[in-house]
């Protein structure tokens, strides 16, 4: 099931695992409230990659899938 980031009418941002029938059928209500009136929020995503010797890219990527001998 996903994460929604969510925000009632009165104002209440919250976040909750639901399924997404649940989320069109709008059976999710507010913590606050109980409302069922919200609208998504969209959030910004940080991805961190460790820091580290980078592998060489294979020049036949498309063909072998990275599987090959440049990827080990």
């Amino acid at each position: 099931m996903p994460f929604y980031d969510l925000k009632c009418r009165c104002g209440e941002v919250f976040n909750i695992m639901a399924s997404m029938s649940d989320r069109e059928n709008k059976r999710i209500r507010c913590p606050k409230c109980g409302s069922n009136e919200h609208e998504a929020v969209f959030t910004n995503v940080n991805i961190i990659q460790p820091k580290g010797p980078a592998k060489s890219e294979c020049p036949n990527i498309r063909q072998c899938g990275g599987m090959c001998r440049h990827m080990q």
